[in-house]
This record gives C-alpha cells, sequence and structure tokens, in this order.
C-alpha cells in the first residue's frame, strides 16, 4: 500500500494533546479469535439464460484478534469459499452457458489490520471493511460469501459529544469475486480515493455531510467525485408508535481523468415503527447526466433496488426506484426469527422509461445461539429491462 502520507498525517494528529476517546472504526474485533460457517444454496432462473443456475457454496471464516495494549489492537481475518457444483457461473469456473452468482472458490487474507484508540480519536491502517452510513456509497457486500474489503487508513475526530470528523484514504478494493476471477478487474481494483465524513448530533438523529473523491487507477472512466449531504431523525408518535424520516441529496462529477457531464442522487425515506415492526416507503433517485449516469460501485448493492440486483450498474437513462417495505421479528415456539417483504417499481430517471418491478421476501430463524437459517426469495419482472428473472436462497450459517 501507498500510504505514507496518511500515515504521517494521522500520527501527527494522534500525537497531539487532542487524542483523547472515540469509538475505534467499525468492526472492531468483540473476541479473540472468532470461527464462522455458512452453507447456501442459491436458485437463479433468469429468462436470458436457456439454464438456470444451481450454486451451492461453503465458506468458511476464521480471525483472531489480540488487544497489545489498552489503546492497541491487531486483527486478521482469513477466508476460504468452496464451489460444491459447477451448475452456475461463479465468474471463476468459466460456466458462461449459467446465470451470475458470484460466490466463486477463493482462499484468501480478507482482514489484516492494527488499531489505536484514544479517547477523541482512534485510527486504523490495513485491509479492512469500511461501512459508511447505509452503505448505499461505501459497504462491505457482506450478502455474499467472499465480502468487500479495502487496503484502506482511517482515522476517526471526536472533538465534541455531538461532533465526529472521519477521514479515510483508499489504496485498493478486493471485490467480491475473489482472487480467481476470470477478469482481473472483477478481482480488485487500485484506487486513489481520499474520503471526507462529517457527521453532527442533531435533535432526534444526526447530519451527515460527505465528500468521497475515487480515482480508479484502472479503468479510469469510473473515476468520481460525489459530494452529499444525508440527514436523519425520528421521534415519538404515541405511546406504541415511532416516526422516522431520512433525506439524503448528492452530486457527482467525473474525477481525475473521467469524462462526461454531473448526476444526481435523491432519497426520501419516512418510516413508522413500533416494537420490531417497521414499515418503510422510498423514493430514490440515481440521475443521469451528460454520458453517464450516478454510479455507486463501491456500495453494498444488494441491500438496494431489489434482491435480484438487476442494477448493480446504473442504466445509462438513471433510476428512480419507488418502494415500500415492512419487516418484523417473530417466534415460532421457542426460536425468534425475522422477516421482510418489499416491493419495488423501477423506471428511468429521465424519460418514460419503465424498466420494471420486483417483490422480495425473506425468513430467518435462529435454531439456537450461533446457529440461523434463512430463505429469501426476488422476483424480478421485466418491463423492458433486463429479462425476468427469479431468485431463491437457502442458508445455513453456524458460529460456534
Amino acid at each position: 500500500m501507498r500510504l505514507p502520507l496518511v500515515a504521517c498525517l494521522a500520527w501527527g494528529i494522534l500525537a497531539s494533546p487532542l487524542a483523547h476517546a472515540v469509538e475505534p472504526p467499525a468492526s472492531s474485533a468483540a473476541k479473540p479469535w472468532m470461527l464462522n460457517l455458512r452453507y447456501r444454496h442459491e436458485h437463479v432462473d433468469d429468462d436470458a439464460f436457456a439454464r438456470p443456475a444451481e450454486a451451492d457454496t461453503l465458506r468458511v471464516r476464521g480471525s483472531l484478534a489480540h488487544r497489545f495494549s489498552p489503546r492497541w489492537t491487531g486483527f486478521i481475518e482469513a477466508e476460504g469459499v468452496a464451489e460444491l457444483n459447477d451448475r452456475f457461473n461463479s465468474t471463476a469456473n468459466g460456466q458462461a452457458a449459467y446465470p451470475v452468482v458470484a460466490d466463486a472458490r477463493a482462499l484468501e487474507i480478507n482482514q489484516a489490520w492494527l488499531d489505536w484508540a484514544g479517547e477523541r480519536a482512534a485510527a486504523r491502517v490495513g485491509r479492512q471493511a469500511i461501512i459508511l452510513d447505509n452503505a448505499r456509497f461505501i459497504g462491505n457486500v457482506a450478502w455474499r460469501q467472499n465480502m468487500q474489503t479495502f487496503d484502506a487508513a482511517q482515522l476517526k475526530l471526536k472533538p465534541t459529544k455531538a461532533l465526529e470528523l472521519q477521514a479515510i484514504y483508499l489504496d485498493r478494493v478486493h471485490r467480491v469475486n475473489g482472487d480467481e476471477a476470470r477478469d482481473p478487474l472483477a478481482r480488485e481494483r487500485r484506487l486513489r480515493a481520499p474520503l471526507l465524513r462529517v457527521s453532527h448530533a442533531v435533535p432526534g438523529g444526526s447530519l451527515v455531510g460527505y465528500g468521497y473523491w475515487i480515482e480508479d487507477r484502472d479503468v479510469a472512466s469510473a473515476s468520481t467525485r460525489t459530494l452529499g449531504l444525508r440527514w436523519s431523525a425520528s421521534r415519538v408518535l404515541s405511546k406504541d408508535w415511532k416516526g422516522g424520516l431520512v433525506l439524503e441529496r448528492a452530486q457527482q462529477a467525473p474525477w481525475a481523468d473521467a469524462n462526461g457531464g454531473s448526476a444526481a442522487y435523491m432519497l426520501v425515506e419516512p418510516r413508522l415503527e413500533r416494537g420490531s415492526l417497521v414499515l418503510k416507503a422510498g423514493w430514490e433517485r440515481l440521475g443521469a447526466g451528460r454520458a453517464r449516469a450516478f454510479q455507486t460501485p463501491l456500495a453494498t448493492l444488494h441491500a438496494f433496488n431489489g434482491w435480484a440486483d438487476k442494477f448493480l450498474a446504473t442504466p445509462a437513462n438513471g433510476l428512480r426506484d419507488t418502494y415500500v417495505s415492512a419487516q418484523g421479528g417473530l417466534e415460532i415456539g421457542s426460536r425468534k426469527g425475522k422477516w421482510e417483504v418489499a416491493f419495488h417499481e423501477f423506471r428511468g430517471a429521465r424519460g418514460n422509461l419503465r424498466y420494471g418491478s420486483e417483490l422480495d421476501a425473506s425468513l430467518g430463524v435462529t435454531l439456537r445461539p450461533g446457529l440461523d437459517v434463512l430463505a429469501k426469495l426476488a422476483h424480478y419482472r421485466s418491463d423492458g429491462f433486463a429479462r425476468d428473472t427469479d431468485k431463491l436462497w437457502l442458508q445455513v450459517e453456524w458460529t460456534p
């Protein structure tokens, strides 16, 4: 990694009188060791292919953490993914006649970082998972068997109780396709990407301003500068109900050697909550500019715009996603679980374009502590964009 400037800057601030206790960056290890096994069956019936995919994969992940002192912690995590059959295109097995299920075989170091935590500052350097806000722009894609990580340095400062500043430099992204993907650009990308995020607590919520200057050194046309503002808040409406609202606005323009016009992002998402029940409605718009649309390639994309993953890249005419969802808890005997349903209608951001609609549903149950099962489905119906697609997942995850 080429991080001397960031490392020197971080050390200079940490050594100053400001360095006194903030939460360390997300994903700090809570246990000295961890083992996790996850088996998944994924069925994909995409009308663009003659045969459906039937993917069986197994992930094994183990980690070790060591606290050298009250302020210094080291962490290493290894991960292996096995393809248990070849009736799917993993991006590494050459089975192009099947739909893609991006859970390719892998054996790699997933994370390896060093933490320093003071009273008003914290820093992390190394390979790490990073999630910013709701993961719409920067995320770890934890849904896939091989999650996304970054070679990066990050620094958090908390000068007051209400104010938090976060500075990050991304040197490389290790993508979910893993090191065995046949396309080198699907394995990893070299970056020059300083990120800045400032969060301030406001009554009932928070106000976040951010700037992401992402230069993709492997695909120059993918380089972007994104500046945005996100406000989220909630308030008690009655004895049983609580309401909330998220508003977000961002502007994206070409950066470094990229060309094209700028494009806007907008999100409006009200919600109602009663105990474990959460009802949401939303309107998300990824706009289209001259020769390019608003893109979020480093996001946890599976969490947005439908689980069928038809919009991992924003279409040239942009995307409007109007959606409603409900989720909540349940009890089956002594076992607890979670359920979720959502409906999306997709249109273009410009022109009178109809893309399609999607229905999603999931049910997860904890059979006993550390042992979870999940059933999940996505039902996409095309109205001119891509082809009809149905997906079904059955998953068992065990953490001893």
